[in-house]
């Protein structure tokens, strides 16, 4: 069997179905398995799996135990030469693993390999590619710098080599994530894509940032911007300084700063009022009860979809390649986006990469 692809659940039930129905269409031809794992869900993800997606694996845990020990519970049982490890909130293209897949075969030495992710919005998520986070340079990211947190020398849509890759994509051949003794299971969540990729670098690996391939990543879907989310990332940071490098009190008092100003920064935002926009909907055949619910203008191509405008995608008669691609041709136009997975009633999407997606029902 050629690949492994794992995905990791809890609570995000609809746009875990629509990241099963995108990679279904994206193994088409490859020998492979998809694996669920789910950390003790109670919307309903596990029901929906069996029903929907019976070929696929679920395994079931009765606790959530967290994002390393569950991805290490799913590759002692994955077949494939490479394991895939995927978010539920993310939305491959067809051609998507097949073509990391031949990158990944043209290596000698390959460690990770991450691709080009973007948002709900169609906007690249720069943390696609990052450097070592070393104590000067997250300090410098604390304090508003990102200019070598990322790795800006190798250009978006460019490929080369590079330190860290993020965990809601990483490709990597089952006997090398083996070697590396997976994600190291102090990391609850967070900081754990940071560690292995480390690992992987300091075990003579190469790791590969693979900008040919664009993946969406919603982000904000299960993940909650709150104080308990900062302490969190922040003590997975810490779990890694002490564990890599040496301790250090000048980093320790910074981060409970930051940990401060960024509650009260976010307990002082406030959500925007939704401004009125028109919604298009791209569908030959439109669902009845969709254009009731949000009485939609039916477009018939992609010639002048205005500006701000909210774009609903039917994937039963879109590639998710080319919703991805429609996707980042029209961000500049402040347009947004919403997917119609296939033979569902409900659309989803995300305005931001760091609120909660929206899941319309109908």
């Amino acid at each position: 069997m050629k690949l492994s692809v794992i995905i990791l659940n809890y609570n995000v039930r609809y746009f875990l179905e629509l990241c099963l129905q995108s990679v279904e269409a994206a193994l088409k031809g490859i020998p492979s398995e998809i694996i669920v794992i789910d950390n003790n869900s109670y919307d309903g993800s596990c029901e929906m799996v069996v029903s929907k997606f019976p070929s696929a694996l679920l395994i079931k845990n009765e606790v959530n135990v967290g994002f390393s020990k569950a991805n290490n519970q799913a590759v002692k049982v994955a077949k494939g030469a490479y394991v895939c490890i995927l978010n539920p909130d993310t939305v491959v293209p067809e051609d998507g693993f097949a073509k990391v897949l031949e990158f990944a075969e043209t290596k000698s030495n390959p460690g990770i390999i991450g691709c080009r992710l973007i948002d709900g919005t169609g906007r690249f998520l720069p943390e696609s590619k990052r450097n070592v986070p070393i104590v000067s340079v997250a300090i410098k990211k604390i304090l508003g710098s990102a200019k070598h947190y990322y790795a800006n020398n190798i250009l978006e849509y460019d490929d080369g080599k590079v330190d860290v890759l993020v965990g809601a994509f990483m490709f990597v051949k089952r006997t090398v994530y083996n070697d590396l003794k997976g994600f190291d299971e102090d990391y609850f969540m967070y900081g754990e894509d940071i560690d292995l990729s480390y690992k992987s670098l300091k075990s003579g690996y190469d790791n590969y940032y693979y900008g040919n391939v664009s993946v969406i990543h919603y982000k904000g879907e299960s993940t909650r911007k709150d104080e308990a989310y900062l302490r969190r990332f922040y003590g997975a940071m810490q779990i890694f300084y002490i564990k890599h490098f040496q301790k250090n009190s000048l980093f320790d008092f910074l981060i409970s700063l930051g940990i401060k100003w960024m509650v009260l920064f976010n307990s002082e935002k406030k959500l925007a009022t939704k401004p009125s926009i028109t919604y298009l909907l791209f569908s030959k055949n439109p669902n009845p009860r969709l254009v009731d619910k949000l009485n939609p203008k039916i477009a018939s191509d992609f010639g002048d979809v205005g500006v701000g405008n909210e774009l609903i995608f039917d994937a039963q008669e879109i590639s998710f390649k080319s919703i991805i691609e429609h996707m980042q041709a029209f961000k500049e136009q402040h347009c947004l986006f919403k997917i119609q997975p296939k033979n569902c009633s409900y659309i989803i999407g995300s305005s931001s990469a760091d609120t909660k997606g929206e899941v319309i029902q109908f």
